[in-house]
């Protein structure tokens, strides 16, 4: 059953490896840039992957400058003083979401900050700002460690940051569903205008900092490329090819104001798209397996409470993080419930040009999806040097290594799978008035 409001996107904010600006971002992508590189703000030392999506060298002076000839005194008070002690992810997801609550417009807006939401996907954000301090602790002196820890150390300060800077004083929480955390984000916050009294929401992924400790630990269960790629980072992310062996870590955030059209309609708000439905399961399973039955049972549920048909999506963006199994488990479950249809849609893979960014993910390649599907132009899927064999007889189009240009997109189902078998879609639909 579809939303008995219009719910619509009005703002977005990216911070990704190829690019800071939603033109940007979109432009890259569209010219099939890698942004993997050699990790330099990680000591990969004592590990076998040295590659990733780095921002840890990304320019904060420079970001607090933009903003502050945008942000009113008090706010950009707020932020800078934020940001001067805050750890890395708490940095760069909050002026990600300063751009998205610029972008929609509200910047001396009159809107009820009592009937604005914040929430934000993820766990673990802190994970190398622990690690350091831990090292402090042991290696230097306890004395030593961070002394804002005990504050800012907590996943819920990286809201509540944002919360302090835009004085948002209505819900505000995050929710942790690993790689579909920022897809949850965005049901919850949907939820909050359709059944808490609220106008608009702001949403999205934190910025997973990665560890090299995070890094070692997922080498040792296979999860990401290690083996062949150290030497050709841009190379390494690479769904649906033959020489696929793990997805590529990579630091990003994403946010987007998701707000009821009525309220953006008053305002005068842009509209990017509109949201049909977000669903979330999961398979029952604590592992990294996926499952067809699991992901194909929550792909029919999305497109029905959307009350669209299978055959009226046109694109999906898939979650593809260039594992064996996940992709081919991906690819099958859309066959599944696509059929004859799935061979006329078109997939592609936002991973392999940006690696994975973890519990933002859903929102990083969402706001690319969107982007596409306004310009009708789909970005490709690169590093498919040979297509996987059990990919090529499925008979799905996944965008290999060109562009789709003048590719008309009206609906697009947007995926995400995540450890321990959760499970998050959304279907989301071009703007019309």
């Amino acid at each position: 059953m579809p939303f008995h409001k219009r719910i619509v996107i009005t703002g977005m904010g990216i911070n990704s490896p190829v690019g800071d600006t939603l033109d940007g971002y979109y432009q890259n992508l569209i010219a099939g840039k890698s942004g993997i590189k050699m990790m330099q703000s990680l000591d990969t030392s004592q590990i076998r992957c040295k590659i990733g999506g780095d921002l840890g060298h990304y320019d904060v002076k420079a970001k607090l400058a933009q903003l502050k000839e945008i942000l009113p005194e008090a706010e950009f008070k707020r932020l800078r003083k934020i940001v001067k002690t805050a750890p890395f992810s708490t940095k760069l997801t909050l002026t990600t979401a300063m751009d998205a609550y610029i972008d929609a417009g509200l910047v001396g807006a009159d809107v009820n900050k009592e009937r604005m939401a914040c929430i934000i996907g993820g766990h673990n954000f802190h994970d190398n700002y622990i690690v350091k301090n831990v090292k402090t602790f042991l290696q230097d002196d306890p004395e030593y460690i961070d002394g804002l820890m005990g504050i800012v150390v907590f996943d819920s300060d990286v809201a509540a940051s944002i919360s302090e800077t835009l004085q948002i004083v209505g819900p505000m929480y995050i929710v942790g569903g690993t790689c579909t955390s920022s897809g949850i984000a965005m049901r919850h916050g949907i939820n909050e205008i359709l059944y808490n009294d609220c106008d608009m929401a702001l949403v999205g992924g934190g910025l997973l900092d990665y560890s090299e400790v995070g890094y070692q630990a997922l080498i040792l269960v296979s999860a990401i490329a290690y083996k062949s790629f150290n030497d050709d980072p841009e190379k390494s992310s690479r769904p649906y090819d033959t020489k696929r062996e793990g997805f590529v870590p990579s630091h990003g955030s994403g946010m987007l104001i998701v707000e009821d059209y009525e309220h953006a309609k008053k305002r005068g708000a842009k509209i990017y798209a509109e949201i049909l439905a977000v669903e979330n399961n999961c398979d029952g399973n604590h592992l990294s397996n996926p499952s067809v039955e699991g992901q194909s049972r929550l792909i029919n549920k999305v497109l029905n409470k959307a009350g669209v048909k299978p055959e009226q999506i046109d694109y999906v963006n898939c979650h593809a993080t260039s594992t064996p199994l996940g992709d081919r488990i991906e690819l099958n479950s859309i066959k599944n419930v696509f059929g004859d249809h799935a061979g006329k849609l078109k997939v592609n893979a936002t991973k392999s040009m940006i690696g994975h960014t973890g519990w933002t993910s859903h929102t990083v390649e969402l706001i690319g999806a969107i982007m596409q599907m306004n310009h009708s132009t789909l970005h490709p899927s690169i590093n498919i040097d040979e297509l996987d064999p059990e990919v090529a007889e499925l008979g799905i189009d996944v965008c290999a290594n060109k562009k789709v240009e003048n590719y008309n997109v009206d609906y697009i189902l947007k995926n995400s799978f995540g450890f321990g078998g959760i499970n998050c879609c959304s279907v989301i639909k071009k703007w019309n008035e």
